[in-house]
Formats: structure tokens, sequence, C-alpha cells
């Protein structure tokens, strides 16, 4: 069954343009293709980005956080308890007053002592503002890099200035090694954010929203990587980044409490997310999966679709994002 599933999987028709297979992907004459088994280096390369975190949170974003003046709030842990710490994980977390007054007789205990435990307990599982500015320093910290580093790998570029060279060539198109960590950088982050989803700081907003993210830009890149359009995903990755370090930057001013400061970097990422995601990335990078393949094949690819519908799904996120910072922007105007 696996066996079948890969062959249809890795079908032709689905990858590739017609008269092409994958025997024409092997390197010669100096053209270097991208391959589908590379992608595995993005799983260990995801667990050095991890270890790289651990060390750039607690020696760069600790001391960082107590210079703006952020203190490490240390929370009273309640006294070990089986029947509470059961009945917290896997009833409720906020009980009724009858129920409160049950467990306090199950335990032997005033009601006063349990109402505090609970209150504790809960406590415990809310993140600290440290905790949370180290995360953001995280993540500005990789899409600060990753934008300098794509703009250093691209400006050369021709198809950094006109899209159309994308196509130029395609599908016979060598992998440069910029591209190639380019790329496994960009998949090596999304697979740590899914792997710390779990402990990372829960948003109950739009955590759903990110969960969907993470799959569809890794799905997304990995796809356009075994079929060799890695031109349009490194723009497509550039876009993305360019945006975000901002809002980041402006968290971590946030938890700081330097408002003012806070508030001019959310408008530059308001800025910049408007003009990458709402306007270039339709109207540039969908135009040029969307319109531009037509010109080089009547007939297109079954992956025309999938990738095209992934960057669908991507484009419906960004204005759904959107919306939610269109009305943070709007309270703050109108509302102080």
């Amino acid at each position: 069954i696996l066996k079948t599933l890969n062959s249809w999987f890795w079908w032709e028709n689905i990858w590739m343009p017609i008269n092409c297979t994958w025997a024409h992907f092997v390197d010669r004459d100096g053209l270097v293709f991208p391959k589908p088994h590379q992608l595995y280096a993005t799983i260990p390369y995801a667990f050095v980005l991890l270890i790289i975190r651990f060390f750039s949170e607690r020696y760069v974003a600790i001391p960082l956080a107590k210079a703006l003046g952020i203190k490490n709030v240390r929370r009273v842990k309640p006294q070990p308890n089986p029947v509470l710490e059961s009945y917290f994980r896997e009833c409720s977390k906020h009980p009724s007053q009858s129920e409160i007054q049950g467990l306090a007789k199950k335990c032997n205990c005033t009601v006063r002592l349990v109402e505090k435990w609970f209150r504790r307990r809960r406590n415990l599982e809310i993140p600290t503002v440290l905790r949370k500015f180290q995360e953001a320093f995280w993540r500005f910290s990789f899409y600060l890099t990753s934008s300098i580093v794509g703009f250093i790998f691209l400006y050369d570029k021709p198809w950094f200035y006109d899209i159309w060279q994308t196509w130029v060539g395609y599908p016979f198109q060598t992998l440069l090694p910029s591209q190639y960590w380019y790329y496994m950088a960009e998949i090596s982050f999304y697979w740590s954010l899914l792997f710390t989803l779990g402990i990372d700081n829960k948003r109950k907003a739009d955590f759903l929203a990110h969960v969907v993210h993470h799959l569809a830009a890794i799905g997304l890149m990995s796809g356009s990587w075994c079929g060799n359009y890695v031109r349009l995903g490194t723009l497509v990755m550039f876009v993305h980044d360019t945006a975000d370090f901002w809002l980041e930057a402006a968290k971590m001013f946030n938890y700081a409490h330097w408002e003012k400061t806070c508030n001019i970097l959310f408008i530059i990422f308001s800025i910049a997310f408007f003009v990458t995601r709402i306007i270039l990335f339709p109207f540039w990078i969908l135009r040029a999966t969307l319109y531009q393949p037509t010109y080089y094949s009547t007939t297109p690819v079954i992956a025309y679709f999938l990738f095209n519908g992934q960057l669908l799904i991507l484009q419906g996120l960004h204005l759904y994002w959107g919306y939610l910072i269109f009305k943070i922007l709007r309270r703050f105007i109108f509302s102080k």
C-alpha cells in the first residue's frame, strides 16, 4: 500500500510540465536541482534551532529584559495535592462553589485553602511577562536575520526586480547554495515552532490560525522545493518575513511598558504588513503563480492547483490578520 501511495504521490503529471520526468532532474552540466530527500535534513536542523533558541533566550533575552526594566516574577506554587491536581487537569480549572466545598471535604481542609490552591495553580498556567519577552525576542531575532540574509541573497537576482524571470528556463533552473540554505532555515524554523506549540504562550484569539499557517507554510515550501519553484519560493519567504520582526519588536517594548516606542513600531509593522501581505503578495506573487504560468504552458499540471490553493489559504489568513490589525489601529487612533 505504501509503495502504491508513494508512486501516486511522485507521479510526474502532478509535479512536472509535459514531457518532463524525474530523470531530467539529475545533476548535470553544471545544473544542480533540489532533491526531495534533502528535506529530511530540516528536522535535525529544527532541533539545532531549538538549541540556539534556548541559549539566546537565556543568555541574551533575559539580560536585555532586565535592562528594559522587566522583572522576573516568581509565582508561589501550591502545595502538592493529588486530588486537587487531578480535578484541575481532568475536570475544571474554575470549579463552582459547591464543587469547592465537596473538594474541601474530600481533602479534609477549609474552603478558603481550596480556593487559594486553585488560584495559585491557575497562575502557574499564565506565562510571565519575562517568558513572553523571551519568545518575542527569539522570533524577532530569526525574522530580522532572515530578512537581512534574504535581501542579501536576492538583491542581485534578476527575478527580484522582474517577476517574469522566475519562469525563464523553468523547470531546468539550477539551485544556488544561497537558495538551499534559505529554504532549510525557513522550513526548520516552522518545524521548531510546531514542536513548541504546546509549551509556548498560547494565543487564544488566533491559535488555530497559527497552526494552519505553520502547516501550510511547511507544505508550501516543501512542495515548491520538490517542483523546483525555488525562485518564487524565496520571494514568498522574503515578503512574509520583512513585516514580522517589526511586530515582535513592538511586543518586546510593550512588555517593557515603553508605550511610545511600542506604538511607533506597531504602526511601522501595520504599514509593512499591508504593503507586503495585502498589496505585494496578491498583486505580485499570486499574479506570478496564477497568471504567468499560462504563458509557458497551456495545460497546467496538478501542482499548479495545489500550490496556488495553499497560497490562497495564506492570503485568506493575511486578510484575517489584516482585519485584526485594522481593529487595533482603529481602537488606538479613536479611543487613544
